[in-house]
């Protein structure tokens, strides 16, 4: 450790501290959230990881599409099929104890796949009940995700990241940083075997709690593995004890990088005024101030201020955003809701059935491990000439699949005079961005443009960017504001397509002055009314909505329209084209 503790050292030195610590107390600390493209910082790493832990510690590559039966164990077919009765084959999970898994891809990995990891990782043991077998097997393992998301809005599914101790984000560490490995393998192994004898005395603990609830941490798992990291670091060190050196370095590695909230500043201490200090030629037995004589910090503030110090620069950024995006949960997916599919799209499970039956694709491997462990039964009951398998209807398994529904963005402007000249421009400019990307996000755009007491379907669903360059080229401004028409015309689009099978979110750009009623005559007061009651109507719907307020300054009637609609409000006064498009994905991919 550096003299200024990891907080002081680089990206690159706090993941090798954090790799040591995981070599100490692999299972304790549950893994490395690792995010950093495939290169050569995140393979020195691994490599390093691997050489600090016991020589036969398994270490197992998991891809991103493992089926269950390859994850947690299942039928071995060609076993059961030779002895006549099923014989369990172990999943990688069993076959890495006592070692590390590597998981590629983490951040797309599936809820399922995760779910059952976290339950491994959890229960310290591999529960096995499926294809009439049963078994428990001990398992005890580190997991490294490997995370290569690129954009904000892929992330670790939270339940996993929460296990792992340590985060570690490599993607600007340069080939120089990477210096030779001086790290002495006989103490890492020394500190594995002095583990168990590390105590902790209360203050500590309560100095690690006091870290969390200051940085908003809700979850107590993550101060129990600050603690388990504590304990490491202090045998890594050679102490008995844990130290506060330690808790700090446990609170930098494992605490920093969960935080929710900057930590609030320490309260001011009382100025000591009644004891002014001496005057500089009281005679030569006065004893010069010196530096040491500055009172110690107390532990809690020296810990909390370690821990801050190492939080990543725009964490905190992102989480005020995904907070006023409504929570940023990213289970909304990229591409739109979860539907049932026939034959394409991701597996979503195994069932008994037969093939054809709701477009089910028959899974000949799951029917015949479902299959396998009758065939001596009946080979017995079938006679000399039966076949060498026997598969009945009540073996057929088949696949089903799960398929995102096309998302499609609409976006209703307000044309009108007041609002035209400050975001016709930025709004063309978002939609061809959004439509650069569509064909990878599997996403459309239509633009409603609302003005002159009517409201205009300026570009249908497309993903075409060169129609909607095309469309959008003569879209004109002026005239009054018909705001409930221009709702209600999305409304209609938007449930249009939801019967088509798509996932409709809206985009409503206005500054909330409605002046043009539905009846399309002038009148603010009714026009109002009116688009409040357009804006309960699209809540009804349950449609997902963002309203961005355009006008020069926030007023109440955007936020109004906004709380009716059950949609995030978002005031961009001078938002350009690129943070329009950023506030859009972010808001609903």
């Amino acid at each position: 450790m550096s003299d200024g503790g990891p907080m002081a050292g680089s990206a690159w030195e706090r993941a090798v501290l954090a790799v040591q610590l995981l070599a100490i107390d692999p299972a304790g600390l549950g893994g490395l959230h690792l995010r950093a493209p495939a290169g050569f910082a995140r393979d020195a790493l691994l490599a390093l990881l691997r050489d600090l832990l016991p020589a036969q510690a398994p270490w197992k590559r998991v891809p991103l599409q493992i089926a269950d039966e390859r994850l947690l164990g299942g039928l071995d077919l060609a076993a059961t099929l030779k002895a006549g009765r099923p014989v369990a084959e172990r999943g990688v999970l069993a076959e890495v104890d006592g070692g590390v898994a590597v998981f590629a891809m983490a951040e797309r990995l599936a809820p399922e796949t995760a779910a059952r990891i976290v339950a491994v990782l959890d229960r310290g043991e591999v529960v096995l009940a499926r294809d009439g077998l049963s078994s428990v097997t001990p398992t005890r393992l580190a997991a490294i995700a490997l995370d290569e998301a690129v954009e904000a809005d892929e992330r670790l599914p939270a339940a996993f990241a929460e296990r792992l101790a340590f985060f570690a984000e490599l993607g600007a560490v340069r080939h120089g940083e990477i210096g030779a490995s001086s790290i002495d393998r006989d103490a890492i192994a020394a500190a594995r075997a002095s583990l168990s004898q590390i105590e902790i005395a209360p203050e500590m603990q309560a100095a690690i709690c006091a870290t969390a609830l200051a940085l908003g941490i809700g979850s107590s798992r993550a101060d129990l593995l600050a603690l388990r990291a504590a304990r490491a670091s202090a045998a890594l060190f050679g102490r008995a004890e844990v130290a506060g050196d330690d808790v700090s370095v446990a609170c930098a590695l494992v605490l920093a990088h969960r935080a929710t909230q900057v930590p609030a500043p320490p309260a001011e201490e009382e100025q000591e005024e009644a004891s002014p200090p001496p005057p500089p030629d009281q005679g030569d037995d006065a004893e010069p101030p010196s530096d040491s004589a500055t009172p110690d910090k107390p532990l809690d503030d020296m810990v909390l201020e370690a821990a801050a110090a190492a939080i990543p620069p725009d964490l905190l950024a992102r989480l005020k955003v995904a907070k006023a995006l409504g929570g940023g949960s990213a289970s909304a997916g990229k591409s739109g809701a979860l539907q049932k599919s026939g034959k394409r799209g991701r597996p979503a499970g195994i069932f008994r059935g037969l093939p054809g039956q709701r477009n089910a694709r028959l899974n000949l491997v799951a029917t015949l491990r479902a299959a396998a462990p009758w065939q001596r039964i009946r080979a017995a009951s079938s006679g000399a000439a039966a076949p060498r398998v026997r598969v009945l209807s009540e073996d057929f398994r088949v696949t089903r699949f799960k398929q995102r529904r096309e998302t499609t963005t609409i976006f209703a402007i307000d044309a009108s005079g007041s609002a035209a000249l400050h975001r016709l421009a930025e709004t063309k400019g978002a939609v061809e961005l959004l439509l650069a990307d569509c064909y990878v996000r599997r996403d459309r755009v239509s633009v409603i443009a609302f003005r002159a007491g009517r409201a205009e379907l300026v570009l249908p669903p497309t993903r075409s960017l060169v129609r909607a360059k095309r469309a959008l080229a003569g879209l004109p401004g002026g005239g009054g504001t018909p705001l409930a028409t221009g709702m209600d015309t999305a409304r209609e689009l938007a449930e249009a397509i939801r019967r088509q099978g798509g996932t409709p979110t809206l985009v409503l750009l206005t500054d909330g002055r409605a002046n043009v009623t539905r009846a399309g005559i002038g009148g603010r007061e009714i026009a109002e009314a009116d688009a409040l009651d357009a804006a309960r109507r699209i809540r009804a719907t349950s449609l997902r909505a963002l309203l961005v307020d355009t006008g020069p300054r926030p007023t109440p009637l955007a936020q109004t329209l906004s709380a009716a609609m059950g949609a995030v409000y978002l005031a961009l006064p001078r938002a350009d084209a690129a943070t329009l498009n950023r506030v859009v994905r972010g808001s609903f991919t």
